[in-house]
């Protein structure tokens, strides 16, 4: 079916154990804790990659199907932007929404697609399918307002599909900027402490995973194993309490030898939110302690808070501390109980294609990242993308 829009000024050319206590806590502090903690969407984004009719075997294939995400994206984003405060709040399941933070993200995520877009327009010459180079990001509005149908009818079912995938992950994120900074989040940042998407290039991912370790011979352990085969070196960020108690059960030099070669961070003495934990600074310098003991090889000087929750002023604190924060810009799904392994490498992949960079979140206490990450791999083979050594990203500046 062909595209119907040409406007006269832009004509484009288509268009009990340790773990089991920490899950148990984390269940009851959140119930306490009530909306300190950021619920889950009530419907995750999943896309169905089996319905993109093209391989993703060139870097010119995947400028492609980037170019088809961001505009799809782009005009869900267009479409939320004639919703007023009631009524997105009413669609994201929320009592109120912070008007200032969605409207300041709206427009960062704007500059970023447009970006995005500039990027993977390079090659228009040579394949102008989903192609219109724009000059500004006024250009690229312009150009997700008018994706409105698919361009042949081989894209007509991946159409069909982005635009609901599209939909609600913009939700997943409006929902967040919505709580913002009430609730804080990844969303956004606070400082220059801190940052989202790694300071990675186009096209350059890092693989990062939290909650571990698990008892010896677990999830952590099996993933690992995965990861040596696949040669990837992911940022960790582990727990001082399963992290101790794994020592004690083994012994440092067994934990220094299991992470040998990956790059170890923190994510608190126990999975719980930092926005109101009034002891948060002991619980990230113990941590961060316990791994340079333990680990000096594989520390770095990082930490994650549990949920993407930390304080507004918390800034100074770790430019004092020489500590950076890394969050992250793509979150897997994978602790959500309502996906799959399957699910997950699908969403993921979609998000790459939208985002072109940036810091992934797994849980290495789950099983799905096994599965998960050898088919996005395979996927992205020879496409350009690059998975950063996690000892090759730069460290957010302290300060």
């Amino acid at each position: 079916m062909p595209v119907s829009f040409q406007p006269a000024s832009f004509r484009p050319a288509w268009f009990a154990p340790a773990w089991f206590r920490r899950l148990l806590c984390g269940l009851c502090a959140c119930l306490l804790a009530g909306k300190a903690f950021a619920a889950g969407p009530s419907e995750v984004a999943i896309s169905d990659r089996s319905l993109w009719p093209d391989r993703l075997d060139t870097p010119a294939a995947f400028d492609r199907a980037s170019r088809a995400e961001l505009l799809s994206f782009g005009h869900a984003l267009l479409d939320s932007e004639h919703l007023d405060d009631a009524t997105l709040a009413a669609r994201l399941h929320l009592k109120q929404v912070d008007h200032a933070a969605v409207e300041r993200l709206r427009e960062r995520w704007w500059q970023q697609l447009a970006r995005n877009y500039a990027l993977a327009s390079r090659d228009c010459a040579a394949d102008p399918l989903f192609c219109a180079p724009p000059e500004a990001a006024a250009d690229f509005r312009r150009a997700a307002q008018f994706f409105t149908a698919a361009p042949t009818s081989v894209y007509a079912a991946w159409f069909a599909d982005a635009a609901h995938f599209d939909r609600v992950y913009l939700d997943e994120l409006l929902r967040l900027a919505a709580l913002f900074p009430r609730t804080s989040s990844e969303v956004d940042v606070y400082s220059a402490q801190e940052s989202q998407d790694g300071g990675l290039a186009d096209r350059q991912f890092l693989l990062s995973l939290d909650d571990g370790p698990t008892p010896a011979g677990g999830d952590t352990d099996r993933l690992l194993a995965v990861l040596r085969q696949q040669h990837l070196h992911p940022q960790y960020f582990v727990l001082g309490e399963p992290l101790q108690a794994r020592a004690r059960a083994g012994s440092a030099t067994a934990l220094a030898t299991l992470y040998a070669d990956m790059c170890v961070g923190a994510h608190g003495w126990t999975h719980t939110s930092h926005s109101r934990r009034p002891d948060w600074q002991d619980s990230v310098t113990n941590t961060l302690s316990l791994i340079r003991h333990d680990m000096p090889d594989s520390y770095v000087a990082l930490f994650r808070p549990p949920y993407g929750q930390r304080r507004a002023d918390s800034g100074s604190f770790f430019a004092g501390q020489r500590v950076g924060v890394l969050l992250w810009n793509i979150d897997s799904q994978d602790w959500n109980g309502k996906t799959s392994a399957e699910q997950v490498r699908q969403r993921v992949l979609s998000l790459m294609l939208l985002w072109r960079h940036g810091v992934i979140l797994f849980h290495d206490i789950h099983a799905k990242a096994q599965t998960a990450l050898p088919w996005l791999l395979a996927q992205t083979a020879s496409s350009g993308v690059v998975w950063q050594d996690c000892h090759a990203v730069p460290a957010p500046p302290h300060g």
